[in-house]
């Protein structure tokens, strides 16, 4: 299980290597674009269950920890979803993985790759 570790603090958010690989392509190219949004889950039972949220901005510290050694394949369709939420209102929200019809790709081949789907920006007047 990989770990997301926020500001030094380790979150009570533990991942498998493939979920918190997704999400370290998308998190990182929001941030490379100089957006800040919510990261929200739910969490474990073991830690007391309901949800939690983060606010992740350009210059907060990341640190993506990995179990395994090797990079999993990358999910287009997972990422599509992952970068339209975390354009919506309520942010960034781990989604389970959907099934994915294209060739998986390896996520070296994406990791600077722009979303799919253009982002909308929603601002207040």
């Amino acid at each position: 299980m990989g770990q997301l570790i926020y500001d030094s603090q380790p979150l009570e958010l533990r991942l498998d290597d493939r979920a918190l690989t997704h999400l370290q392509i998308v998190i990182v190219n929001l941030i490379r674009r100089g957006e800040s949004f919510v990261f929200s889950w739910k969490d474990d039972p073991a830690v007391g269950g309901g949800r939690s949220s983060i606010w992740i901005h350009p210059y907060c510290g990341l640190h993506f920890k990995f179990a395994g050694g090797k990079s999993p394949s990358v999910n287009r369709s997972w990422l599509d979803e992952l970068y339209a939420s975390a354009a919506s209102g309520s942010g960034l929200v781990l989604s389970p993985e959907p099934s994915d019809a294209g060739e998986p790709v390896s996520a070296d081949d994406v990791a600077g790759a722009p979303p799919a789907r253009p982002t909308t920006i929603i601002s207040a007047s």
